[in-house]
């Protein structure tokens, strides 16, 4: 339906008495909160007791309906996990279990394991499975947060101590409801080093503030950076070291601990908790010091059999509306349940509204009431206990929806859906904003103790689409198509009686058949011995029309709803994403929800300060520049000799360049040199870089940088793992070491960009200005080699001429007319000029275009051949068939002509081509999903400064049904209309589903125009 988490801590919910607020499917329209960026992420605590139900209630609730209430957990019990064995239940072995997701909650101190200790504290959660598929909830108690700042000059034990009893009182000041004995824990004298800038010396002292709670660190982070009174130094203000670190993540940083890895606990070292607060099947208490952390690496690169909830609900709209929670019911829930690593789901159920015939191979489950199956719903998820629940828009919609439905009817009961007793699921809306995702609306929903992974965000996230519809995903990625029921049917199948809710179920789940929609439609017409209307049921594609849904025979409209619950397990499977997510975890550090809401620069800190911590560094909070910081020059692009090229054209490319720099340079925040040092340290020429922008580092001799050996780390793993990919014969193996090398090679290029961010946690443009100035001599020095060195002149047949150079690739045409010999010579200037670079920068021959269109800058087009006897691909670059904002039409012109005139070498049918595709469009022969437009919403109409036709489409479609409108972040397909003489094109967007329904006519002199000939 409409298929159009979070690290930091929330507050507790409203109490059951409070209204809810506003649906985004609701006819009011709320404001939205401003944008949070990747950096605005802050531990807020969640105090465990006000997360709860009160138990009472709970057991009133629970004691109603007991009959049937056993009835159905009789039934769900047949999917329980697997039972504790001996040894568990007597505490007499180790556990040792796949963490999945680690949070914390505010709750007492456990006087059994920390005697000494009173009042509240941070309780960290650890949440995972064991190898035999055992649900674990690890409760990790000593562990507290703190932060540095650098001590004064002079200071002694009495003068710490007398700093410590002012800032205590500062704090209590702050923090006058709060229940800690204790705000500020200890404070003490370390010795530590800035990361900041090359210092001969090798430490200096630092304070270590230790406070009570995590939230406190902002607290007291804003009394030191507003200043506060020191005996004998007066006022004063200090800059905070690591203040900024969450604190879930410092845990793991201190304990060792990356993303998705495995971690034991050994035998007595761990109490079972006198009371439970979750429904795992291991739940304990240990000391965060008796933690043992495994490296991913042999038996503990393995994967725990997770559970994988996929599902899928269906509402019944009111006609002509788009169903809303606190109207139309939840009518059906679809559920597929797999085991990571396996390839078929081993639930597979629906349970619906009213009675419903039986669907092979699925259990069905029918009750008579709405509340009813919202309860089943939750006992299933209860019973069944997903690690990782997935859903295409779930976080958006399905489970908002569910939850607000609950409220509608006064379920107070359903939002338990979490690991941990009786707390509630929570949902708000949320404003996303990065640099390189862009701003998005969304909601988001925290289900404690699972991993909510919806694959529409994870889709716009790491691809780019013209749609971001399941049906177009699931073309792209899975070569099939599903096909939506649309809205306003829905409620006549569900009104109709056992058979059509049996279809409404099909739907619903739309399982395993992976069957073409257009297949289907095709065969539905063969059958009752019709033509199949539109183009070849292409015109499908805009949006199923009721009739034609009433029009299919139950046979084969059975194929066509046997699809949607499964479609995102599909494609979660295919795009291997548990493997990369887990692996990219591993590799950066961080808990595996940060990879699903949060940006690059979260991964690159966490290495960061790593590393830091091996060498005995600190990282300053650097307060947020903006753009004040000013800019630097990028990349090098050589002016491009635009042509069509007859004669193979060889490509050089730079091996991970701007890693390379940084590696070969020595670049990094510890060894720059500021102008003021250069220049009282005296440091000869030999032991220091100075780069071509101007700047000074040392050069390893001296001191060896952090972020060049965190890059060497990455690539020599990256390295293994290929090789290792290579040997590995198991399918799970080889899934694992892919997801591996990828993430290891994401991350090595992250680095660079965390350097070059001005609102990131640690800005250095001295380091990022010094990497492009470096890229930028590379180019123009390999092109004068190449064409100094390959000339009639020098023994070669022809003189070598670079006609376009890129970032890190240079395009060479050495004149020969056969692609082996561009090979050949490709090779060898490879060969020759890495020799002259500093290592580990190195040059290669990748591959020869033949023949090569070149039409400006980032726009070309050509055969690519990696192997002298065939070419692999035509490949593009910059040009309508790769870029997703032109209309298919254009793409699918483009590339027909391309293929004519690159692999067919037919000019003159390329022109007669485009004649045929520009005399269909004027006479409006041009089926009309061809002409649809997408463009993302990337901000509210109010804040474009000119008016663009998606914006304002958005906007109308706004006013008619706010419910279905685009939301920030959305792309918004759209068709241009005709309209009076002289109207704007933004006056003439349509929505196509609109003009469909409306039979709208089309603007073909728009599109010839606009869009075919620009």
């Amino acid at each position: 339906m409409n298929k159009g988490g979070n690290p930091r801590k929330r507050p507790p919910p409203p109490s059951s008495h409070q209204p809810s607020p506003a649906s985004k499917h609701q006819a009011t329209t709320p404001t939205p909160p401003p944008p949070s960026t990747e950096e605005d992420f802050v531990d807020e605590d969640v105090f465990f007791d006000e997360t709860l139900m009160g138990e009472e209630d709970v057991e009133s609730l629970i004691l109603r309906d007991f009959e049937e209430r056993q009835a159905l957990a009789s039934r769900l019990s047949k999917w329980a996990r697997p039972p504790l064995s001996d040894a568990y239940i007597s505490q007499s072995r180790s556990i040792v279990f796949q963490q999945l997701e680690i949070d914390y909650v505010i709750g007492e101190s456990h006087k059994g394991l920390l005697p000494d200790s009173s009042g509240q504290a941070a309780i960290i959660r650890i949440f995972g499975v064991t190898g035999e598929g055992h649900s674990v909830c690890c409760l990790v108690h000593g562990f507290e947060p703190y932060f540095y700042i650098s001590c004064p000059p002079g200071m002694g034990p009495d003068d710490i101590s007398h700093f410590h009893q002012t800032l205590e009182g500062r704090m209590k000041e702050m923090n006058r409801n709060s229940k800690v004995p204790k705000f500020v824990r200890r404070i003490e004298l370390v010795q530590k080093r800035s990361i900041m800038y090359y210092q001969q010396q090798k430490s200096q002292p630092f304070l270590k503030i230790v406070v009570a709670l995590p939230t406190m660190v902002a607290t007291c982070r804003g009394i030191l950076d507003r200043g506060i009174q020191i005996d004998g130094l007066g006022m004063k203000s200090f800059i905070t070291y690591e203040s900024n670190v969450l604190f879930a993540l410092r845990f793991m940083i201190d304990c060792n601990i990356v993303g998705g890895n495995w971690i034991e606990i050994p035998a007595g070292k761990y109490k079972k908790t006198a009371k439970n607060m979750s429904y795992c099947q291991l739940e304990f208490d240990c000391l965060y010091s008796d933690l043992i952390s495994h490296a991913p690496e042999g038996e503990f690169s393995k994967m725990a059999p997770f559970r994988i909830l996929s599902f899928d609900i269906e509402c019944a709209g009111r006609k002509g509306h788009f169903p809303e929670p606190s109207h139309d019911p939840v009518i059906q829930v679809a559920n597929l349940v797999t085991l990571q690593g396996e390839d078929q789901p081993f639930i597979r159920n629906v349970m619906t509204l009213k009675s419903c015939s039986p669907i092979v191979g699925v259990d069905v489950m029918s009750f008579d009431t709405e509340k009813e199956v919202l309860l089943a719903w939750r006992e299933f998820i209860r019973e069944v206990d997903p690690d990782i629940i997935i859903g295409y828009n779930i976080c958006k919609f399905d489970l908002p929806y569910l939850i607000e439905r609950a409220q509608t009817l006064g379920i107070a009961e359903f939002p338990i859906l979490g690991r941990i007793r009786n707390s509630r699921v929570r949902v708000k809306d949320t404003t996303f904003s990065s640099r390189q995702y862009g701003t998005r609306e969304s909601k988001e929903v925290t289900v404690e103790g699972r991993v909510q992974f919806d694959l529409l965000q994870a889709m716009q996230r790491d691809y780019k689409l013209s749609s971001y519809s399941l049906n177009s995903v699931s073309a792209h990625f899975l070569s099939e198509q599903k096909e939506d029921v649309h809205h306003s049917i829905i409620s006549d199948l569900q009104n109709g009686n056992a058979e059509t809710r049996r279809r409404l179920a099909v739907y619903c789940l739309k399982s395993l058949l992976g069957v073409f929609w257009a297949m289907l439609l095709y065969l539905s017409f063969l059958i009752q011995g019709r033509q199949c209307p539109g183009n070849g049921g292409r015109d499908i594609a805009m949006g199923i029309k009721p009739q034609l849904c009433r029009s299919l025979p139950p046979n084969i409209l059975f194929l066509v709803w046997l699809q949607d619950a499964y479609l995102p397990q599909r494609l979660l499977d295919k795009l291997m994403y548990v493997y990369n997510y887990v692996e990219m975890a591993r590799v950066t550090g961080v808990p595996i929800s940060f990879l699903l809401s949060r940006g690059q620069s979260i991964k690159v800190l966490s290495q960061l300060l790593r590393k830091s911590k091996q060498k005995n560094l600190v990282i300053p909070n650097v307060k947020q520049a903006g753009s004040e910081q000013g800019t630097f020059e990028g990349a090098t692009v050589l002016e491009a000799k635009a042509g069509f090229y007859e004669k193979p054209i060889a490509t050089l490319d730079f091996a991970s360049l701007y890693p390379s720099i940084m590696m070969a340079y020595n670049l990094c925040y510890c060894t720059l040199v500021t102008p003021e040092d250069a220049r009282k340290l005296n440091l000869p020429p030999e032991c220091v870089n100075r780069t071509p922008s101007g700047e000074t580092f040392v050069k390893p001799e001296l001191q060896k940088g952090i972020l060049p050996e965190i890059l060497e780390e990455l690539l020599a793993a990256r390295k293994r793992a290929k090789a290792d990919l290579k040997e590995a014969k198991d399918p799970l193996e080889k899934a694992v070491l892919d997801g591996r090398q990828l993430a290891l090679k994401v991350s090595a290029n992250s680095v660079y960009g965390f350097t070059g961010a001005t609102v990131g946690q640690l800005p250095c443009l001295e380091i990022s200005s010094s990497v492009t100035s470096y890229g930028r001599q590379m180019i123009e020095h390999t092109k004068k080699l190449v064409e100094d060195k390959f000339t009639v002149l020098g023994g070669y047949e022809h003189n070598a001429e670079v006609i376009y150079g890129d970032t890190d690739s240079v395009m060479v045409q050495f004149g020969v007319s056969d692609v082996e010999a561009a090979m050949n010579l490709g090779r060898e200037a490879a060969e020759h000029i890495s020799g002259t670079f500093t290592k580990p920068i190195k040059l290669e021959f990748e591959k020869v275009y033949y023949p090569y269109l070149l039409i400006s800058k980032k726009r070309y087009a050509g055969l690519f051949w990696t192997n002298p006897q065939k070419f692999d691909k035509m490949d593009t670059k910059g040009i309508e068939t790769v870029r997703r904002d032109n209309c298919l039409l254009v793409k699918n012109l483009v590339t027909e002509c391309l293929h004519k005139i690159l692999i067919d070498r037919d000019i003159p049918g390329a022109v007669q081509y485009v004649k045929n595709t520009i005399s269909d469009l004027l006479m409006n022969r041009m089926d009309l999903s061809l002409l649809v437009i997408t463009k993302g919403l990337t901000k509210t109409g109010d804040d474009y400064e000119v008016k663009a036709a998606h914006v304002e489409l958005a906007e109308r479609m706004r006013k008619r049904d706010p419910a279905t409108a685009p939301n920030v972040g959305d792309r918004v397909p759209y068709v241009i209309i005709k309209a009076a003489k002289g109207a704007k094109a933004y006056e003439r967007s349509e929505d196509p589903i609109y003009v469909l329904e409306n039979n709208i006519p089309i603007d073909p002199q728009y599109y010839l125009e606009n869009q075919i000939s620009k």
